[in-house]
């Protein structure tokens, strides 16, 4: 497999695991934190042993292991969410949730997936998604649990409409398929969050940012991102601008 293969292989994988768990601890009556904590750590587990058996050589950023700082000088390194959305996961019935992953090279996104395990998809690098038309009116999405005066701005200033999602991943991949035309964060992510979603938006033809328009770069010694915007390109120079 090359590393646009692996990475699809690795999320939908991971994914298709977390929906077997999830049906598993259905019947349990265990808390969401728990159903939550334990799709976690299954997911994290079958990714790391499937890296570091394929390749064995790269280095590893998950949000569920400790923080190998070996990793900034290292060549190629593995930047994975092994579920983006755990909350969504834990709730019955919620499927925006998903799971990340992305390869860096250069401070740079080379081969990435997102998977929405609870809607059978996985996007990936290569085959790269086509770019989605725009719709009109346009779609902003925001938070459901926490909704940004950000999105709301951008929504007034392009006569868009408001869509609520879950995760990081959902709403990323909701533009990506054409669902919406901007999905911007003012209150910043960690790498894990951002980097495969970046990645698969960008390879399908969308604008990829920090607000400022600057280039998103990974494998950075601090893994907060303070600010992004993935958007459909006719919409680029409104959001950044703002």
């Amino acid at each position: 497999m090359n590393d646009h293969q692996l990475a699809a292989w690795l999320a939908t994988e991971a994914g298709e695991q977390l929906v077997r768990l999830r049906a598993e601890m259905s019947g349990q009556r265990l808390a969401p934190f728990a159903v939550g904590a334990r799709g976690d750590a299954a997911a994290h587990e079958l990714i790391e042993n499937a890296l570091n058996e394929h390749r064995p050589d790269d280095m590893v950023l998950s949000e569920e292991s400790m923080d190998d700082r070996r990793r900034l000088r290292h060549d190629r390194v593995w930047i994975v969410d092994p579920l983006d959305g755990t909350r969504e996961f834990s709730i019955p019935g919620r499927i925006d949730w998903a799971v990340h992953v992305a390869l860096v090279a250069d401070e740079t996104p080379i081969a990435a997936a997102v998977a929405l395990p609870a809607q059978g998809i996985t996007l990936a690098t290569e085959p790269a998604p086509p770019t989605p038309a725009a719709a009109a009116p346009p779609r902003v999405i925001t938070s459901r649990s926490r909704p940004g005066r950000l999105s709301r701005r951008i929504a007034d200033a392009i006569g868009a409409e408001i869509v609520q999602l879950g995760s990081a991943g959902a709403k990323a991949a909701a533009v990506i398929a054409g669902e919406a035309e901007v999905y911007a964060h003012a209150s910043g992510l960690h790498e894990w969050d951002l980097c495969a979603p970046a990645a698969v938006a960008a390879a399908a033809g969308l604008h990829v940012s920090h607000l400022n328009g600057s280039e998103l770069r990974f494998n950075q010694s601090d893994t907060y991102v303070s600010d992004f915007v993935i958007c459909h390109p006719d919409f680029a120079s409104v959001v950044i601008t703002r």
